[in-house]
């Protein structure tokens, strides 16, 4: 059965952090539709003094933060003691988990292209031990085809592996389609999938969506996406819906408003960073 389009979002611009622009996709009000996804941002700009400022340090709890960089760099630092720049195709992935805290500078660039992702975390690992990684150019496989290319962010492709998550599964494709040219994807039927189209007009499932746009897909086996009369860049994003509670706070989540004003306590007492617990 062939997936269609259930929902569509068009991002708008705003600004976070210290004062950069982004186009903001998905949020609070999307969260039942998108599950798990509970956040889409999108970076686009050739001006630096749109993002320079960057993220200031920050924490966050019960969730990950997925970060791809196809153009541009992101400097990271944290609680851990890590600090890590990716840039130009690479990923940041961070498991906040019990507790984290985090920076995030954006140096000056020719463009700042990409998205950052929340993912949430379920229930049973909300409060799993913080962690960093990043995936470099090295080990992100590019698949050449005769519509373009696909490279393997995350998760499985026609028997090949990518970073593979740990808390849910994930599969995460940036497809890179020539003008007029399509492909089609095969899915697991239950899979929660949603496709964004970073650059360029797509058709998905036979609809025409217009750049900067989330859609979320019915189940079903596999996907059509085509691009219009430009070249696309698309990132589909498959993984396993939750329908589990979310108690959302700033840049905390998690099941209930107790555990919620729990972490907010932690925060002003100084206990935040902590090892895994359970509730």
């Amino acid at each position: 059965m062939e997936r269609k389009i259930s929902q569509q979002v068009r991002g708008y611009r705003t600004e976070d952090g210290a004062g950069v622009s982004l186009v903001r996709v998905l949020g609070k009000r999307t969260v039942q539709d998108y599950d798990p996804i509970l956040m889409l941002d999108s970076f686009d700009s050739t001006n630096p003094e749109e993002y320079i400022a960057g993220f200031p340090m920050r924490p966050h709890r019960g969730i990950e933060t997925i970060s791809y960089v196809y153009r541009g760099f992101m400097t990271h630092k944290d609680s851990l003691g890590n600090e890590d720049t990716i840039g130009n195709g690479e990923v940041q992935w961070i498991t906040a988990g019990s507790g984290i805290m985090h920076e995030e500078k954006l140096p000056s660039a020719e463009r700042l292209l990409g998205v950052q992702l929340w993912l949430n975390l379920p229930a049973k690992d909300k409060m799993a031990p913080p962690a960093y990684h990043s995936i470099k150019n090295s080990e992100i496989k590019k698949i050449v085809f005769d519509w373009g290319k696909l490279r393997l962010l995350a998760g499985e492709f026609e028997g090949r592996k990518g970073y593979m998550s740990k808390y849910l599964p994930f599969n995460y494709y940036d497809l890179h389609l020539n003008a007029n040219a399509s492909t089609v994807l095969n899915t697991e039927r239950e899979r929660s999938v949603m496709v964004f189209t970073l650059l360029g007009d797509a058709y998905i499932g036979g609809v025409l969506v217009k750049e900067k746009t989330a859609v979320k897909l019915t189940s079903g086996d596999y996907v059509e996406i085509k691009a219009a009369d430009e070249k696309a860049q698309v990132l589909f994003i498959s993984s396993k819906r939750l329908d589990e509670p979310v108690a959302w706070g700033g840049p905390i989540v998690m099941n209930t408003k107790e555990e919620l004003n729990k972490a907010f306590d932690d925060l002003k007492k100084g206990t935040f960073i902590q090892k895994a617990i359970s509730y």
